[in-house]
């Protein structure tokens, strides 16, 4: 009980703090409603002020547009574009889902041993053995299999939580943004070429990459087997990525049309408003599953490119 109390606390800090100091944008409602899904930086003077404490460092007036929080500022009488170095709200999530690894999933390894535990332990208990024995074993064996569980174990929970806290008002998604995922793969790719080269060797990793094939096509299939190898992290970056601002943008579409009706006519609008809100609700409904099975996609896919990698025979 003590840990889901501590867990439910660092959910509404998180929430609180991403809802009352993220920037906020002066425009119409719809534009409103689509930037929750932008990364934006926190604010330390709250509700989009820039805070005197916050760093601004001087950019080229080409980079100025890829600034993460850019803004302008007054120096010596003229108005130049600096950036803020700000922590972002998408990054608050990612360190909330760490938190929450640590705080819910604590108790599982006393429950395995002894058997004892709170719903809550037996519950994530659950999650974790599914993991295991579903996921992992099967395609990897038990020997090398739990060489790399802890691994699968951190994958599967860390996109699960940001996947689901993405579903709590005032929250941001993490995964909904494709620097994020892309992060996530570019740990698989790492994963698949590293623990290759050590089971391996090497040299045979990447000469194993082309099965037995005339001398004079070689090259032509070790570049397209390079190629591929490089395709599949590109392909979990944009399955999590399109998946999950796919939901929230037709989320986001029902209820911005309250707000489109409602510039025809505020009895048209709030006639509307029932039907939007009740497909938002449905929608809302499969997010939550498709939360969950983006987690296990992405974990059984890099479980097994990672196992094709070990194994030159696959």
């Amino acid at each position: 009980m003590v840990r889901l109390i501590v867990a439910l606390l660092l959910i509404g800090a998180s929430c609180f703090v991403s809802y009352n100091y993220v920037e906020h944008h002066e425009k119409g409602a719809m534009e409103s409603l689509y930037m929750h899904l932008m990364p934006a930086p926190l604010i330390t003077g709250g509700h989009g002020e820039p805070s005197e404490f916050m760093l601004y460092l001087p950019l080229p007036e080409s980079m100025a547009a890829f600034a993460n929080g850019t803004v302008v500022k007054e120096l010596d009488g003229d108005k130049k574009d600096v950036s803020v170095a700000a922590f972002t709200n998408l990054q608050l999530f990612q360190v909330l889902s760490v938190l929450l690894i640590f705080v819910l999933l604590s108790g599982i390894p006393k429950h395995l041993r002894t058997g004892q535990g709170d719903v809550l332990t037996r519950f994530f208990a659950g999650f974790a053995l599914w993991v295991r024995d579903d996921i992992v074993f099967p395609v990897m064996g038990k020997e090398r299999g739990g060489q790399f569980l802890p691994y699968f174990m951190m994958v599967f929970f860390f996109i699960m939580f940001m996947n689901v806290l993405g579903l709590v008002p005032g929250s941001a998604t993490a995964t909904a943004s494709i620097y994020v995922t892309a992060g996530l793969a570019l740990t698989t790719l790492i994963a698949m070429i590293g623990c290759g080269m050590v089971a391996q060797g090497p040299i045979a990793f990447w000469k194993n990459l082309v099965p037995h094939v005339p001398l004079a096509i070689w090259p032509l299939m070790f570049f397209v087997e390079v190629f591929g190898l490089m395709v599949k992290p590109i392909a979990l970056t944009i399955r999590l990525f399109a998946n999950m601002t796919g939901g929230h943008l037709v989320v986001l579409s029902f209820i911005g049309l309250i707000f489109t009706f409602a510039q025809l006519s505020p009895v048209v609008g709030y006639g509307s408003a029932p039907f939007a809100v009740g497909f938002a609700i449905f929608i809302m409904i499969i997010e939550s599953f498709v939360a969950l099975l983006q987690a296990y996609i992405f974990t059984q896919l890099s479980v097994l490119f990672v196992d094709a990698s070990v194994h030159p025979e696959h």
